[in-house]
């Protein structure tokens, strides 16, 4: 089992933790998330039929600990917010997070802020096609959806994306050819 799990590790580990941080968009958060995931893995492993890739299974981990981590964050955020003292806190990592990766290049931004107009259905599908670069078998297996569901989740995601990144570049004063967008 060691050899097994340290394969799982070393082959999806980031991959993993990209979804989670992207799903979340809270670095503490998706390194809990990954702790939560490797230890249903540990659990789970044995009855693990091969049916599916390890990838898509781990993924489909993934989705239901993030899935779980929005039912049980509902009001908690809200009230920590407001007790705690934000400006007073300066916690410094010398690693840039994915999100500041991502804020370097202004369209990548501008999508990057675009996911948080879609639902969590159509994040996951984004998130699993575009960034993870899962195909639409891959992405319907771990999500447990028809290829079908994934390709209109798919659809209706790229349309609310598209709306929003038009609207900021409105609000900017950017031209569509900048960016490569066309209206």
């Amino acid at each position: 089992m060691d050899s097994v799990f340290d394969d799982l590790y070393k082959n999806y580990h980031q991959d993993v933790f990209q979804f989670l941080f992207y799903m979340v968009r809270n670095r503490e958060l998706a390194e809990d998330l990954m702790q939560e995931v490797y230890i249903r893995v540990l659990k789970s492993y044995e009855k693990f039929e091969g049916k599916s890739s390890e990838k898509t299974w781990l993924f489909s981990i993934a989705r239901n600990v993030a899935i779980d981590s929005f039912r049980k964050d509902k009001g908690w955020k809200q009230k920590l917010i407001e007790k705690f003292d934000w400006s007073q806190q300066q916690v410094k990592d010398d690693h840039p997070l994915p999100e500041e990766i991502a804020l370097q290049n202004e369209d990548v931004q501008m999508i990057y802020r675009g996911l948080e107009s879609c639902t969590v259905d159509q994040r996951l599908v984004i998130i699993m096609r575009y960034i993870q670069d899962m195909s639409i078998a891959e992405t319907a297996e771990s999500l447990g959806w028809t290829e079908s569901k994934v390709k209109t989740t798919q659809h209706r995601a790229l349309k609310v994306l598209k709306r929003h990144i038009v609207e900021l570049m409105d609000k900017e004063g950017m031209d569509s050819e900048e960016t490569g967008l066309e209206r």
